[in-house]
């Protein structure tokens, strides 16, 4: 069985004020969806930068990988093996109670597994899930105007690692639509919706592991944030 989830939810009442209900899950599927940049640019900039690390070219996109429900976590550490994982930041939806909601969560990978298979390397690592939600309907209609950041532990400081707005990944119900297209929604299916490109250190490398990563969705409408860190335990890798 997976990990039991548990969400604080926010919901916008029809007069304009708030509430938060607690809610708690087991993840019943979980679809990676990759390659989701909305512009051709963007799309070629993300491959070419993945291609940079050894990553081959997708033979289509988006792409719906899928992963093991049992990936996602809410501890405050994940252990991956070696040295060769990283994390970035996603807005994550999810079905429970009858609707879809929306958290920020990191498609944490393995570099180096995903040299030879994209598909492998997205069930090597844990998925880590913020403990907020905003109910989705509530958000949707400006959804462009979300933004989606993660930051990084490098060499003792926290640095942008990544920084946008959902304007530069495809609709999310697009995506969403795309690997769950029934009438009918199984409770605690979750779609990890794609990324941003990684912002070059100073030594101008962009896609890189990190010790501790910070993700981030930002409504500045209503200057609300949803905020989640985590923090990577490396495993020695014996052969």
């Amino acid at each position: 069985m997976s990990e039991l989830l548990k969400f604080s939810c926010h919901c916008v009442s029809p007069d304009g004020s708030g509430s938060i209900q607690p809610m708690s899950l087991c993840a019943s599927r979980l679809v990676i969806a990759g390659w989701t940049g909305r512009d051709a640019a963007a799309i070629a900039h993300h491959i070419h930068e993945l291609e940079a690390v050894g990553v081959p070219a997708p033979s289509t996109v988006p792409l719906y990988y899928r992963a093991s429900a049992l990936l996602l976590t809410q501890e405050a550490t994940i252990e991956a093996l070696g040295d060769a994982s990283s994390g970035e930041a996603e807005p994550v939806l999810f079905f429970a109670g009858g609707e879809w909601w929306l958290t920020v969560g990191s498609d944490h990978t393995d570099r180096k597994v995903e040299t030879y298979s994209v598909a492998v390397s997205k069930q090597m690592c844990p998925k880590p899930v913020a403990t907020q939600a905003w109910r989705w309907s509530d958000v949707s209609a400006y959804q462009d105007e979300l933004q989606l950041a993660s930051r990084i532990l490098e060499d003792g400081r926290w640095v942008d690692y990544q920084r946008g707005t959902f304007a530069s990944i495809r609709p999310l119900a697009s995506l969403r639509n795309g690997c769950y297209p029934g009438a009918v929604i199984d409770e605690g299916s979750f779609v990890s919706c794609g990324t941003l490109g990684a912002i070059k250190n100073a030594a101008g490398e962009g896609i890189r592991a990190a010790s501790q990563m910070e993700l981030e969705i930002r409504d500045p409408r209503t200057g609300r944030s949803i905020v989640h860190r985590y923090a990577v335990r490396t495993l020695p890798v014996i052969a």
